[in-house]
């Protein structure tokens, strides 16, 4: 029975490998490399040690698992033949080696011996080229595990094995999960070596660089606050549970159709929360909104038709597809140039869906809201005015017009026409960049507030309804707008 002796080769200049790991590689009659594109290993040729190396295996095995397992057999399988096997990895052997794993768990199985001696790796050259003390924290991932992001975000991160485009995207996309686009990340290549780079770049352009290999890795500094994440997998299962047939018998019941009156209700009621600014009641309804979206998911999903991951990835893609100038090379110098890229974009995907340059607005849009989507989609191809004196003189003319339809005494020529003033004041909220949707709610929440107001001094001075005159509820409206316009002061 052999044994087998892992080393490390360290970061890269042979300058950092250890007195104790050149002796034992002088000393070998042959040394097995896990691979020999490293740095050192010229070097070792220069001074006559004889090596071999397992790089074969990388090319007729399907993935880097079926490589390690078949190097840490092989190195095991000598030992069992008496062989004194020495294997050198790259950098420290205990540093993200995962056939040194293998070796040390499948040696213990057959009582092998194995000694490891300890070695550099690249991260004391990091720590060295950043400045950074490990003793604050710092979480250690190979890109192949970025999915395991520690889910406080209070350390600092060293992301190993960023060796190719793709890879560096996926990193990227994970960490903008947690960080924002911009957040300033360090790109280290070639640590050590002549060619050694560092740069400091905004996260969102990791998979723009140039130069990425297999010696790149990332460093992500701990953030100033703690990165916050979250998961909608617990409201996801207590929609599940719901559904299921131990579950709530109404909402077994539900589907897309019953459930439409939920979801208006729920969007008006964030709405009436946002014209409020009351910030409780907001979260507290985007919640019940963001419960509509995944009952509606949940239903999709029994009936094959999609899940709640679709919905997330969907809209992911779609935000990604139409940010050109955030995460492709698109350059654009302000938001109006967003804009029309968006449109462009959009136009692009939806044109073989669409006859109509005003498809795409729902039916049951709220009038107001319908009818400022359709003339903004009209305007977009030019029917529109070029200012806003032709609207105030539309504005006149519909009034005019149902006065003439009520001289008439035409029931439906007075409905036509007042649709036609209701079509132009939106129009003319338009070119005020007034949402009218938003302002009529305004108006409607002010009525309600005033007329309670009312309703408090009737009550208060202990009035009849019947009794009391026009001008006089009128002048409890004007004391209500007055202590409006003292409130305004006050603040």
């Amino acid at each position: 029975m052999g044994d087998i002796t892992i080393i490390g080769l360290g970061p890269g200049p042979f300058g950092l490998l250890t007195v104790e790991t050149l002796e034992k590689l002088k000393g070998a009659a042959r040394v097995l490399l896990r691979t020999a594109k490293h740095p050192t290993v010229d070097e070792l040729a220069l001074r006559g040690i004889r090596f071999d190396s397992y790089d074969y295996l990388y090319e007729e095995k399907g993935s880097f698992a079926e490589v390690y397992e078949a190097i840490a057999a092989d190195c095991l399988k000598k030992a069992e033949n008496g062989e004194q096997v020495l294997y050198a990895v790259p950098g420290s052997p205990l540093v993200a080696e995962k056939t040194v794993t293998l070796i040390q768990e499948n040696a213990k199985k057959e009582k092998i011996p194995v000694h490891i001696l300890p070695g550099m790796s690249f991260l004391e050259v990091l720590y060295t080229r950043l400045r950074v003390d490990p003793i604050n924290g710092v979480t250690i991932l190979d890109a192949a595990d970025i999915s395991n992001l520690p889910p406080d975000g209070k350390t600092a991160l060293v992301i190993t094995q960023v060796y190719n485009r793709q890879v560096a995207s996926e990193t990227k996309l994970s960490l903008m999960e947690s960080y924002d686009d911009d957040f300033l990340i360090t790109v280290v290549r070639s640590l050590g070596l002549p060619d050694e780079e560092i740069a400091v770049i905004p996260l969102y352009e990791l998979d723009r660089l140039q130069q990425i290999d297999h010696l790149t890795s990332v460093y992500v500094p701990a953030p100033a606050a703690p990165v916050q994440r979250f998961s909608i997998d617990p409201l996801v299962k207590v929609m599940a549970t719901l559904r299921s047939p131990g579950g709530c018998v109404w909402d077994r019941e539900q589907d897309h159709a019953s459930l439409r009156r939920y979801l208006l209700e729920e969007v008006y009621e964030v709405l009436e929360a946002i014209e409020l600014r009351d910030s409780g009641k907001l979260c507290e309804e985007l919640g019940d909104l963001l419960l509509q979206i995944v009952f509606h998911a949940r239903v999709a999903e029994e009936c094959g038709h999609f899940a709640m991951q679709d919905v997330i990835d969907q809209v992911t893609t779609k935000l990604i597809r139409r940010h050109p100038h955030v995460f492709g090379d698109i350059t654009v110098k302000d938001a109006a140039e967003v804009v029309l890229n968006w449109d462009a974009i959009k136009k692009e995907e939806k044109g073989h869906e669409r006859k109509s340059v005003l498809d795409g607005v729902p039916i049951h849009f709220p009038a107001l809201a319908r009818a400022a989507k359709l003339q903004a989609k009209a305007g977009k191809v030019g029917f529109d005015w070029d200012n806003i004196a032709p609207v105030w003189e539309k504005l006149y003319e519909e009034l005019a017009e149902l006065q003439e339809a009520v001289k008439r005494g035409s029931q439906q020529a007075m409905e036509s026409e007042l649709g036609d003033i209701l079509f132009a004041t939106v129009n003319l909220a338009r070119f005020l960049a007034i949402d009218a949707e938003i302002a009529l709610n305004v108006t409607n929440n002010k009525f309600i507030k005033r007329f309670s107001y009312i309703e408090e001094q009737v009550a208060a001075n202990k009035l009849q309804w019947d009794k009391l005159t026009l001008a006089e509820l009128d002048s409890f409206w004007n004391d209500a707008k007055k202590r409006e316009v003292g409130a305004a002061f006050t603040k």
